[in-house]
């Protein structure tokens, strides 16, 4: 008998992940690819939709063949602040630009200064100004740079949704992708913004929906049932939303550091704005409050220092473990008074002592951040996900930054793949939510052991 199972695609800027999950959400099946970038025509590197296109079509007939699984239902998550455009026959106009493009200064002015500035923009759209990051400028910018481009536009999909389309044919927006630093959405009024509609650019988008909504999708003899993609991030969210009932924080660990606290509904100030502090929704529509730190990237430009002073590999820092000693002597010594990176690394004795005083740096800065969405919320519950999650020295000094919190590592394989599938999860699977798809690990302050 053939294994009822959901089908995912899951689409990093590096990696392209297809997926496959049984009713317990298992993972049956899992294969990547790395697409080659191509150039826009301004020389600037960019995904390659054609071949995005190609290889999900491939898959999904190759999976669709298959005797020993039957796919009852497919979704996608997918990087955020990107469009995919389309015209009225749905073919793909334009590049998919790549949202690290730089922004021209002369149209951003023009835009902040045509609707009420930087930092009411900012607090509005709970987006800081980040450029393409934001992706409603990049749709912003076709429409004066290139109206021709602009013209041919029926709707402006956004990549998860984009996806969706691939198979289903049908356009949609997601409130996930909308809600995600775009500029688009007005978090004071819980709808587009002004400036979206006196632009016209309301006009470029299909209809908008929760994550869970699904659309019935006839694929040759294959009746599948479809969702409309989500965005990565917000998709990560959703076994933590599904596994816990009390308040938490996620702080999800990578090049960038996002803490997340989805039980944070006050409404951004400007000084949370400096501070890195935007507002994702849920896909449910809910405000999800987050602060951002680039600690992965400091981290990993340090270990480089490290190495080459210690006369190390850039991989020993695996190597370092836990030591009261050095954090003790680290913590007396430092007290928030040093940044790691004015500190002359002659002065210590060993590698283990610089990275517990590097790691030191790293965690301040972290308890400050993830601070700031913990505010005036009944949160004690830290979760933390990613690369530093599997650093004892920095979940050791974490959970001391957080004294009267639970502070655990949560691994949860495939975490933005699995919020896929539970999003859709009443719409093909009639099994309860699991509960063992979440696997913690608890670490104690040490002043309360």
């Amino acid at each position: 008998m053939p294994i009822p199972a959901i089908l995912i695609f899951d689409v990093g800027k590096t990696n392209k992940k297809v997926l496959l999950f049984d009713e317990r959400y298992k993972l049956l099946h899992e294969e990547s690819i790395q697409l080659e970038e191509i150039i826009d025509e301004d020389g600037f590197p960019c995904e390659d939709v054609n071949a995005l296109t190609n290889w999900m079509r491939q898959k999904l007939f190759e999976i669709l063949s298959r005797k020993d699984v039957e796919i009852k239902a497919v979704n996608f998550s997918a990087y955020g602040a990107s469009f995919v455009h389309i015209d009225k026959s749905g073919n793909v106009v334009g590049p998919l630009y790549n949202y690290l493009k730089p922004y021209p200064e002369n149209l951003k002015k023009q835009f902040y200064d045509s609707y009420g500035g930087e930092d009411e923009i900012a607090r509005e759209t709970a987006s800081p100004v980040l450029g393409s990051l934001n992706s409603g400028m990049q749709l912003y910018r076709l429409k004066y740079e290139k109206p021709e481009v602009y013209n041919k536009i029926n709707y402006s999909l956004h990549l998860p949704q984009y996806l969706s389309f691939i198979l289903s044919k049908n356009p949609t927006t997601d409130i996930s992708s909308v809600g995600c630093h775009t500029n688009l959405w007005d978090f004071t009024k819980n709808r587009y913004h002004n400036w979206v509609s006196k632009e016209g650019l309301d006009k470029k988008f299909a209809p908008l929906y929760n994550g869970d909504k699904i659309i019935g999708s006839t694929n040759g003899q294959h009746a599948i049932t479809a969702g409309i993609g989500l965005h990565d991030s917000s998709a990560a969210l959703i076994p933590y939303l599904s596994s816990f009932n009390e308040p938490f924080a996620l702080i999800s660990t990578g090049t960038w550091c996002i803490s997340l606290n989805p039980f944070n509904h006050t409404a951004l100030t400007d000084d949370e704005l400096r501070q890195d502090c935007l507002c994702y929704l849920s896909y449910q529509g809910n405000p999800v409050k987050a602060s951002r730190l680039f600690a992965g990237h400091e981290h990993e430009q340090q270990v480089k220092r490290l190495a080459a002073h210690f006369e190390k590999t850039t991989e020993y820092f695996q190597t370092v473990d836990w030591d009261t000693t050095f954090f003790n002597a680290v913590k007396d010594l430092n007290e928030y008074k040093r940044s790691f990176l004015k500190i002359d690394l002659s002065e210590f004795h060993s590698y283990e002592e610089a990275y517990h005083n590097l790691i030191w740096d790293l965690v301040q800065q972290q308890v400050r951040s993830t601070s700031l969405v913990l505010k005036k919320t009944s949160v004690k519950k830290i979760f933390v996900d990613g690369g530093f999650g599997k650093n004892k020295v920095y979940m050791n000094m974490l959970a001391n930054g957080f004294p009267g919190f639970e502070v655990c590592t949560a691994n949860v394989p495939q975490a933005s793949a699995l919020g896929a599938g539970l999003a859709i999860h009443k719409s093909w699977n009639k099994n309860p939510f699991p509960s063992d798809i979440i696997e913690l690990k608890h670490f104690a302050n040490m002043d309360s052991v």
